[in-house]
């Protein structure tokens, strides 16, 4: 019974989006104040109805209904209690529930926190996301149904995905959908302006902070899915450009080229029509990847489905918010104010360049991404695009961003002489210089991408820290540093976090793979990897060949490390559990390979990964900046209406 109650609250919702799509928007364009006032109430029941829904299905897993086919398909009565809660979005229908749940609250959110916003564009903002949820309720009912019956009930469910069991498959989707889904805002204030015909400071103000959290949420799920591959695939690498991957770096990318297109327009009333394309393109792109991982046009271990009826639906409501959206742009943009107009060497034009770098690197990775399918389409044969191509060109898009970084903060608008942040900058680029001279003589792993990396990180970390010693000596001592500033210098830090470590792992990394017989030791990098081989473990739904691997340095014990490989009861499946012990300075990792012989021997795969850490903590700042320029007063202030800031 409880499994139809859910669909009933689907259903039920689906009415809901549906008057919350259409009586609102016509309330706005007829000045009808009942109309509009409807807005409000129906995103709070918008989200009542999926809330109850999304609870019924986790119910359904917690008591092991499995005459519930997605449960039986997904679950286990073996499978431990926390990934029973996880299982409900491991697969397709629940993930897609997860994603109307995540969109529907931040509707709610955007209903609960715009009461200062006046209620003609309270109405067209969430009518537009109304739209969005209808989009996707209708999705979940008529292909997606995650309340579909087995008759008979099976006995005993199939399992989760032994790769899915893991803590990472608690945070990293949840993280991940916030972050897509939140760029439904910025996107629905974005068309609500365009219907409106009107971009101020004031919907640029109010849309600012929404973006800002759907990025950092974004940039948390990345990081985090990042730092799961690395440990649970046992491959030892940080990113594989798998296509899926590239799904949600394209929106973070887009998203990272908004942030700053968004502040020009709002503080300077430039970058109107820039900022509206931007805002459009980063949902159409979270709107994409919903599709590639969907529609089974993909291969890959991150992909949910392969229904071609699925694969249309989606490919069609792509098409229409895409395409509609587009074309109201291209009706109502022309019509814009321009705003104040700027020399070539001012802060616009070097965030201009921000811009066109950002952009320029996400359609080359969806160039990338989506050649190979074009190819196969028209018969041009399998055509494999993959690390060599993304590396190197988004190497070369990112070096002119890096270069640039320190300058933007010390730009004035309008027009700067652009001597004056070189000359501010000039000794902190001959530090750089030097610290990348001594990297490259006296590493003792390095290479020269190692030099370069340091040398880059370097630059942007100085230039950061010029900005504060400059704000620090500013004779204004109130406005020193607001949250929005402390937040752009945080994610300006973990931009130069982010790349040392990204050249230094790729550049001094390790590994060697090793037929190893209990009491062989192996040296790698002066650490000493001593196998003492490899017992049965018993786990909670699994029987793992667990294995002992000690590792020392100088004699001194560091570690004690067991990888394993698990043999799951439901399915039988095997997987690889590798073993981690890490620090900021460096990580050892090993991963257990197959059994060579009767005497106990295993292939081991052993790594030594310096600073990989950097990488991760590079992605926290990031993510921290975007969370802390929310907490500006400024954005919790009207704007004057039809004038920047």
């Amino acid at each position: 019974m409880l499994p139809e109650l859910g669909l009933v609250s689907l259903a039920l919702a689906l009415m809901l989006s549906l008057a919350l799509s259409v009586v609102p928007l016509l309330g706005a364009h007829r000045g009808h104040a009942a109309w509009m006032a409807t807005a409000r109430p129906l995103a709070y029941a918008l989200l009542a109805a999926v809330a109850v829904s999304y609870a019924l299905l986790t119910w359904a897993f917690l008591v092991h209904d499995f005459s519930v086919a997605y449960v039986a398909q997904n679950s286990n009565s073996l499978l431990p209690r926390i990934y029973q809660y996880t299982a409900v979005w491991s697969a397709h229908e629940g993930s897609l529930l997860l994603w109307l749940l995540f969109l529907v609250f931040w509707t709610a959110l955007v209903a609960r926190f715009s009461r200062r916003l006046p209620a003609p564009v309270v109405a067209r903002v969430l009518a537009v996301m109304g739209m969005v949820a209808l989009g996707f309720l209708a999705f979940t009912l008529f292909t997606s149904n995650p309340f579909e019956r087995l008759l008979p009930g099976a006995v005993e469910g199939r399992d989760m995905n032994p790769l899915l069991q893991d803590p990472g498959m608690i945070f990293h989707p949840p993280l991940l959908y916030m972050g897509y889904v939140g760029f439904a805002v910025a996107f629905a204030f974005a068309v609500a302006a365009l219907i409106d015909g009107k971009v101020d400071a004031q919907w640029v103000r109010w849309s600012r902070p929404w973006t800002n959290v759907a990025w950092a949420f974004l940039t948390l799920g990345i990081a985090l899915g990042s730092f799961w591959a690395y440990y649970e695939l046992g491959w030892g690498g940080w990113w594989f450009w798998d296509p899926v991957e590239n799904a949600s770096f394209m929106p973070w990318l887009v998203g990272a080229a908004l942030l700053h297109s968004q502040a020009v327009t709002e503080k300077r009333g430039s970058f109107r029509g820039w900022t509206l394309l931007l805002a459009i393109a980063a949902f159409s792109l979270s709107l994409l990847g919903t599709f590639l991982v969907r529609s089974g046009v993909l291969t890959s271990v991150h992909a949910f489905a392969s229904d071609p009826e699925r694969g249309m639906f989606i490919l069609a409501f792509l098409v229409i918010v895409i395409g509609g959206s587009l074309l109201l742009y291209a009706l109502r943009a022309p019509k814009l104010e321009t705003g104040k107009p700027f020399a070539a060497s001012s802060r616009e034009t070097f965030l201009l360049a921000n811009n066109l770098l950002l952009t320029a690197a996400a359609a080359m990775i969806l160039l990338g991404t989506l050649y190979p399918l074009l190819a196969e389409a028209l018969d041009l044969g399998k055509i494999s695009v993959g690390p060599p191509y993304f590396g190197l060109l988004f190497i070369l898009l990112m070096a002119p961003l890096v270069a640039l970084v320190p300058f933007g903060p010390l730009m004035r608008w309008q027009r700067e002489d652009l001597s004056q942040p070189v000359r501010w900058l000039a000794p902190w680029a001959v530090l750089a210089v030097v610290v990348g001279v001594v990297v490259f003589f006296t590493w003792p792993y390095g290479t020269t991408k190692t030099a370069v990396g340091l040398l880059g990180a370097v630059w942007i970390l100085a230039g950061t820290a010029r900005f504060v010693w400059q704000r620090l000596r500013s004779t204004s001592k109130g406005a020193r540093f607001t949250a929005e500033m402390t937040g752009m210098l945080l994610a300006h830090a973990g931009i130069g976090i982010f790349v040392a470590g990204v050249f230094i792992t790729e550049s001094t990394s390790i590994e060697r793979d090793v037929a190893a017989r209990p009491g062989q030791v192996f040296e790698l990098r002066g650490y000493d990897f001593a196998f003492e081989g490899v017992e049965k473990h018993q786990g909670p739904n699994y029987l793992a060949d667990r294995g002992t691997v000690v590792v020392s340095r100088d004699g001194r014990e560091i570690a004690v490390m067991h990888p394993e490989k698990r043999a799951y009861a439901a399915g039988g499946q095997v997987m690889t559990e590798a073993a981690l012990h890490g620090g900021l300075h460096r990580d050892l990792y090993v991963a257990l390979g197959e059994p060579l012989d009767q005497s106990g021997g295993w292939a081991l795969r052993l790594y030594v990964k310096p600073w990989i850490r950097l990488i991760w903590l590079g992605s926290l700042f990031m993510a921290a900046g975007g969370f802390v320029v929310v907490l500006d007063r400024r954005f919790r202030r009207p704007a004057t209406p039809g004038a920047p800031a």
